[in-house]
């Protein structure tokens, strides 16, 4: 498995955005993010100055449709 790094929500955001993904809506906290082309939908939290655990962020990487080595080239 690959490492992944500490990253924020911001972080992951724009590298989702530049894999393709646009934002479709915000419910709270919780941004939702869509790639209409394939179908695809992921939810990304969003709390100022914190990280997303690992185990979060493999679960984002996988709803994406991404490899994670395909994720950290987004980066």
């Amino acid at each position: 498995m690959a490492k992944l790094p500490s990253l924020t929500a911001r972080q992951v955001i724009r590298a989702l955005k530049r894999a393709g993904f646009i934002e479709d809506r915000q419910k709270g906290s919780h941004l939702i993010l869509i790639r209409p082309e394939q179908n695809v939908r992921t939810v990304v939290p969003v709390h100022a100055g914190r990280s997303i655990k690992d185990p979060l962020l493999r679960a984002i990487v996988r709803d994406a449709n991404l490899s994670v080595a395909e994720f950290i080239e987004l980066l």
